[in-house]
């Protein structure tokens, strides 16, 4: 998932609409696959070394059309660009602990608790004003998280702090890709991510590699990068048919994906508490958006 500044001349919402949907049931493909594959015995370092290591050979085969250059490696800000890609690297290895033993919704719902995280931090680390409106959605969603989790019911999971500080992770990550859009291209942002993790977590799933049984198992795994890289790409493209102020709500039907998976493959129902939890913060997320959106408008009619 990334955050992707919106462009000019976007004027198809329903095919960015169509593809957000897409790029967010690929990313629905990994964390189930992951889910299946860890509960089958593979550490969550190695299917973290497996979603980047395809997304690094794929965006390095796109870097390299019409001939490798390393010139064209080259890039603004390279230690922020850099340090993105340990966030969304460290989001990744910790929703890969925590998918193991919580189920895809309770860990879908927690991670959407990033855009809130990222209102909540945009004063401090961009300077951005936080209106009262905007405020009270973010205290409202961390109230969504706690009724998801329910951190004094018997039902508690300590793996829950490991999604949380995933969701933290891919938040900061969201600040840099904002700080760094119309600054680096979008392929060089992927390249360096799949780098990063590649070159970070190989030793991790080196000493770790158990070989997966059956080529079904041997097909997911290898599938992690693909979907990981083509859910980005999709991302990318949507924000050319559509601004991304349109598209942001329709990020949601993950949680929608994920609770069916997690039906279908785990035989996991949600219970009223996660459903509850996840309500709440979808509302505290369209709050920001509608006053984000609001802010956005007034300010191109006073062409500011």
């Amino acid at each position: 998932m990334a955050v992707t500044a919106p462009r000019a001349g976007t004027d198809k919402p329903l095919a960015g609409i169509g593809l957000m949907l897409v790029a967010y049931l690929m990313f629905s493909f990994i964390d189930t696959g992951s889910k299946w594959l860890a509960i089958a015995g593979l550490s969550a370092l190695q299917l973290s070394f497996m979603r980047y290591i395809g997304h690094f050979c794929i965006s390095l085969g796109l870097v390299g059309r019409g001939g490798f250059v390393l010139s064209r490696l080259a890039c603004e800000k390279p230690l922020l660009v850099v340090v993105r890609g340990l966030l969304l690297m460290m989001s990744t290895v910790l929703n890969f602990f925590a998918i193991r033993y919580l189920p895809l919704s309770l860990t879908g719902t927690i991670l959407f608790s990033a855009p809130i995280i990222v209102c909540a931090l945009s004063w401090p680390l961009l300077r951005e004003r936080v209106g009262i409106f905007r405020w009270f959605a973010i205290m409202l969603g961390f109230g969504g998280i706690i009724v998801a989790i329910r951190p004094f019911s018997e039902s508690f999971h300590w793996a829950v702090f490991l999604s949380l500080t995933g969701a933290v992770g891919f938040a900061l990550y969201s600040i840099l890709t904002r700080r760094l859009s119309g600054v680096v291209s979008t392929n060089i942002l992927q390249f360096y991510s799949g780098l990063v993790g590649t070159a970070v977590l190989l030793p991790f799933a080196v000493l770790e590699w158990k070989n997966p049984v059956g080529g079904f198992a041997w097909l997911t795994m290898l599938s992690l990068g693909f979907f990981g890289w083509a859910g980005h790409q999709m991302l990318t493209r949507a924000m050319n048919f559509a601004p991304a102020n349109l598209l942001m709500p329709f990020g949601y039907s993950f949680i929608l994906y994920l609770t069916i998976w997690s039906y279908l493959v785990f035989n996991d129902v949600p219970d009223f508490w996660t459903l509850t939890g996840a309500a709440i913060i979808i509302v505290a997320g369209l709050i920001i958006w509608f006053r984000e959106r609001q802010i956005h408008q007034k300010r191109n009619q006073e062409g500011v």
